[in-house]
């Protein structure tokens, strides 16, 4: 029972910074932007996120600092990909190149430094449950965070009537913007908010996960965030199930080396992105019908002057 428990207690903690970095992904794709910047946003806001939690002492406010980090870097992507109609494929691999220099920039001084991590909850009583109690009752505020917001997002997609503009400016921007809405300023507020989640992703990596900060600790979580959103075929639900699947695959290979298992390590650890490149074969071999991805993912606007 423990090691079942401990297994559901560390998949959860490296599910998190995936459904919080996809969940933005989503809403900056669901208005038509494709942002391929996360892996740059994410770094940029786990080096932030450590230095302003080792400078206050405040695990809040370096999660703020983070949140902060990753908008201004989508600032810079909005600007290029959305202000100046550059390419966005390109502008978002040029992002994450920013990003992973940026981030060795500012957190040079912090590596080698550790802080106190993330206090988990304690309910006298519920956590103490075997099985269930730590796992329901006994995380961080961030994994309880990452699932309001993925349900957040849903109601706000599919409930409210910002909703339905915002799908709407990524399923036709032309007649979005023929019925009078800003499609540019509605892409820009999606991409910032993709921007906020990926930096509070990365900010989650030094201030629960592990309590210090190296370069490229984020390893490539950016990216699986990108497939996990093709994953989900745009889907909030299903963007769930994705992200807690890629975060048990990531502790197979994990466990499956403390258990001696007769594989090589290196192809262990590849394991997680591995999974990833047979996801995104498996989806492009499937049939389009059905699919809710955005008709305009990727397409430059530019409105009439």
């Amino acid at each position: 029972m423990e090691l079942i428990e401990a297994i559901v207690l560390a998949v959860l903690a490296a599910s998190t910074p995936l459904l919080l970095a996809a969940t933005g992904e989503l809403v900056t794709e669901r208005s038509g932007v494709l942002n391929l910047g996360v892996e740059g946003m994410m770094i940029v806001g786990a080096a932030c996120g450590f230095g302003g939690a080792w400078l206050t002492g405040s695990i809040f406010i370096g999660a703020l600092f983070g949140i902060v980090a990753g908008t201004l870097m989508s600032l810079v992507f909005a600007l290029m990909a959305l202000g100046l109609a550059v390419n966005q494929v390109a502008t978002g691999l040029a992002l994450t190149i920013l990003g992973v220099g940026l981030s060795g920039l500012i957190g040079a001084g912090f590596v080698g430094e550790r802080i106190t991590p993330a206090m988990h909850l304690y309910i006298p009583g519920l956590t103490d449950i075997p099985l269930i109690g730590r796992v329901l009752f006994g995380e961080d505020a961030f994994v309880y965070f990452s699932l309001a917001l993925i349900v957040g997002v849903w109601l706000f997609l599919y409930r409210t009537r910002a909703g339905l503009i915002l799908r709407a400016c990524g399923d036709n921007h032309v007649s979005a913007h023929a019925l009078g809405y800003p499609v540019l300023r509605i892409r820009t507020f999606a991409v910032m908010f993709g921007g906020a989640c990926a930096g509070l992703a990365g900010a989650y990596l030094p201030l629960a996960y592990t309590p210090f900060f190296i370069p490229g600790m984020t390893a490539g979580r950016g990216w699986i965030a990108l497939a996990l959103v093709v994953f989900s075929s745009w889907r909030p639900g299903r963007l769930v199930i994705g992200a807690y699947l890629f975060g048990a695959v990531t502790i197979l290979q994990l466990h499956a080396q403390g258990w001696g298992v007769g594989i090589p390590s290196q192809f262990m650890s590849a394991l997680p992105y591995l999974a990833t490149v047979i996801v995104l074969v498996l989806l492009s071999r499937a049939r389009t019908g059905g699919s809710t991805a955005p008709a305009a993912l990727g397409t430059v606007f530019v409105p009439d002057r």
